[in-house]
């Protein structure tokens, strides 16, 4: 099996874990601080459409496929190296899964223990065909999304992260941007159709988030799309050596996913409990705690990343995997 090279490849899916983070902390924050329903005619309303337009259901899924990706170049590299691989990745799961535990505690919405589950269910799929693994992914994508399935809906998303590993579609990146960007256009055609028939649905009145309506059902159906769209945008911008330097933070920041991922509902509990936020916070204040979050975790990222190779929980998580010192 052909090796993996190290650079540009991680670099790109390090800027898309990072481009990831900033996207779900915006939803997460409304759930956590109990945010009060906005009011007619008021920006918080305008911000909660925006938010409901473009951002729940779209970034998760980056999030979901990115680990798929993950788990084929892991499984891959351990091959490589001449280690059991399978072995290798149930513990790394179980410690996901540990800490995906404790983060439920607190963050009840949480992905890690969804990830670890499905992470285990995927394990045998690694040596399927990729071109099986693709298609099986697209239609069960497909299938939950349009029964609204959410939560199913990491299952296929994360397969097909595992088959675009397979077909290395992030190795030698630059030799695939005419692909990249026809796919890219054919995503951002779907996706304007799809914002354009939910734009059609949505309420007159500031909704509540947790209610079931068609609106929110049409965002959870398009959503995938939308996210292959912000995936693609974003491959063909960090082409330009203009764009990698503008948004090298979250290169740093997608590093340290995991520490940066568990660490966004800690600030945001500190935050709630010490200013007592817990239902009386609006919508667009919720947007002013996360810029306060974003600059913490982007400059103690690169701070980090400057002293130490990985994050926190990283370190522990590679210290629990293979049973060494990092």
């Amino acid at each position: 099996m052909k090796a993996y090279q190290q650079n540009e490849r991680i670099d790109t899916l390090d800027y898309l874990r990072g481009f990831a983070l900033l996207g779900i902390i915006l939803v997460n924050i409304l759930a956590l601080l109990s945010a009060r329903k906005p009011l007619l005619d008021t920006p918080d309303a305008t911000y909660q459409r925006f938010l409901f337009l473009f951002v729940e259901g779209r970034f998760y899924p980056i999030f979901s496929f990115l680990f798929g990706v993950g788990m084929y170049i892991f499984l891959t590299k351990a091959e490589e190296k001449g280690k059991n691989a399978p072995v290798l990745f149930l513990r790394r799961i179980i410690v996901i899964f540990i800490f995906g535990f404790v983060h439920f505690l607190f963050q009840p919405g949480e992905a890690l223990t969804v990830y670890a589950s499905c992470g285990l269910i995927l394990l045998p799929f690694y040596k399927v065909k990729k071109e099986l693994n693709l298609v099986m992914g697209i239609l069960l994508l497909i299938l939950f999304a349009l029964f609204t399935m959410k939560i199913f809906m990491t299952l296929p998303l994360m397969l097909l992260g595992l088959a675009v590993g397979q077909y290395r579609i992030f190795e030698e990146i630059k030799q695939k941007r005419r692909q990249i960007a026809i796919f890219t256009g054919l995503v951002f055609i779907l996706g304007t159709l799809g914002l354009l028939f939910q734009y059609q649905h949505v309420p007159a009145k500031p909704f509540n988030p947790f209610q079931s309506n068609q609106f929110l059902i049409i965002g959870i159906m398009i959503g995938p799309i939308l996210s292959a769209f912000y995936v693609g945008t974003l491959i063909l911008l960090l082409q330009q050596r203009f764009f990698q330097k503008l948004l090298l933070p979250l290169k740093s920041y997608g590093r340290m996913s995991l520490t940066n991922y568990v660490s966004q509902t800690a600030f945001i509990l500190i935050a709630g409990n010490a200013i007592n936020l817990y239902w009386k916070i609006s919508y667009f204040q919720t947007l002013y705690i996360c810029i306060i979050i974003y600059i913490i975790q982007l400059v103690f990222s690169a701070v980090w990343l400057h002293f130490y190779r990985y994050g926190p929980l990283e370190w522990i998580l590679r210290l629990a995997t293979y049973k060494e010192k990092p």
